[in-house]
């Protein structure tokens, strides 16, 4: 009977040692979905610094660091500061940066384009001359669209090109990583021309072109598409389809097809991100953008930064209302779906995630209980797992939300 009521010890110590040595995320998701004591009476403003100084003495802090900004927007004021100036690695808080860049310089009307051309005359069915297909760096270019290419070449009366198939890449430079990308992670492809977001465009066409009972006699190019060349399809997406998949799914090839519609290399997208760190009042040196998604090592942005693009975007109206519905709701879609369920945050924040190694952020807008609309941006870095830094924006978020 002892020997039994020493095993039974054992196993209940077994397993309260297994429930806390749970990390830290997972015992404060439960936390965060707790209301706060709706016998505080003050002003909504005057709950949150306490309760963002409660969060602040959280055990996680001891291994790891974070940067937060929270902006009353309609009060045109910072409500909560802490190590907001520190520079730290965004993660796909970055896609925001790219939106608004994105949005301030192309503007919501912009299309990413993808076309046709052809050299020589068509005659009798066939064309004395080449196929070109140019490629403007669009994402969300599929099966569909390459049908309608072919469909164009048949409707055209074409069923032989003594020419060459062509494709013309000079939309952007030859580089196929981006500055401070693993080699060893499963990046974005950064062609111009793509099918499915996949780098096997003219094979496919080439393909679906023959199956359809085109004869091509020439050969596979790559050349830039003559100025004398005729224009037989263009296949467009718009601005908005791109940047909802990009920000919803923090789409990472999306993403890059965005930073892209600003420059052909990445030297030119940029001098479009520093522009607008001049404008909201910060030194563009001080701040180091390397790729439209947040892939890149060497991003480096500060939550105040992150604070002053999220202003900057309300404050232009033709950017924010592209923006705001691009963004993840928290518990209802996008990478917020399953965050902030059964809280006060719940359909309320709209903010992009972010996740990498040891890196983990958010940064967007939520509905105050006051009425005032607020931006913030939360970044954790030196986190052994996303989930922590997930927990404390979650609970954050929820503080913020909260009567």
């Amino acid at each position: 009977m002892r020997i039994k009521k020493i095993c039974l010890f054992m196993v209940l110590c077994l397993v309260t040692l297994n429930i806390t040595a749970q990390d830290y995320d997972d015992a404060d998701t439960l936390s965060a979905a707790s209301e706060y004591s709706s016998e505080d009476n003050r002003p909504w403003e005057e709950k949150i610094s306490d309760r963002i100084d409660a969060l602040l003495q959280s055990k996680i802090f001891k291994t790891s660091t974070v940067g937060l900004e929270i902006y009353d927007l309609t009060d045109n004021k910072v409500l909560y500061a802490y190590n907001e100036q520190q520079t730290m690695r965004p993660a796909s808080t970055q896609k925001m940066l790219t939106a608004v860049t994105a949005l301030d310089r192309l503007g919501g009307s912009h299309e990413f384009k993808t076309s046709l051309y052809h050299t020589g005359e068509i005659a009798n069915g066939t064309l004395n001359g080449s196929l070109y297909c140019v490629g403007g760096f669009d994402p969300a270019f599929g099966n569909e669209d390459l049908e309608t290419f072919v469909s164009a070449v048949r409707t055209a009366g074409i069923d032989t090109i003594l020419g060459n198939i062509c494709i013309d890449l000079c939309f952007k430079d030859d580089k196929m990583l981006g500055e401070g990308w693993c080699w060893d992670d499963d990046n974005p492809v950064l062609t111009p021309l793509m099918l499915n977001k996949k780098d096997d465009f003219i094979e496919r066409f080439t393909a679906l072109l023959e199956q359809r009972g085109v004869v091509i006699n020439g050969y596979l190019s790559q050349e830039r598409t003559p100025s004398s060349a005729q224009q037989i399809c263009l296949v467009t997406h718009s601005m908005d389809r791109v940047l909802n998949r990009m920000m919803k799914n923090s789409d990472n090839t999306y993403a890059e097809a965005m930073f892209y519609q600003l420059g052909s290399s990445a030297e030119k997208a940029k001098v479009h991100f520093n522009s607008i760190i001049r404008k909201v009042g910060l030194d563009s040196k001080d701040y180091y953008v390397a790729d439209g998604s947040g892939l890149s090592l060497y991003n480096y942005v500060s939550p105040h930064e992150e604070v002053l693009f999220l202003k900057y975007a309300y404050e232009n109206k033709d950017i924010f209302s592209h923006l705001y519905p691009s963004l993840p709701i928290a518990g209802v879609d996008g990478t917020l779906k399953s965050r902030m369920r059964g809280t006060h945050a719940e359909g309320n924040v709209r903010a992009k995630t972010g996740t990498v190694e040891g890196v983990s952020s958010l940064a967007g807008y939520l509905d105050a209980p006051n009425g005032h609309l607020i931006c913030f941006s939360i970044i954790n870095m030196g986190i052994r797992r996303s989930s922590t830094g997930r927990n404390f924006q979650n609970k954050l978020c929820n503080a913020l939300c909260s009567p």
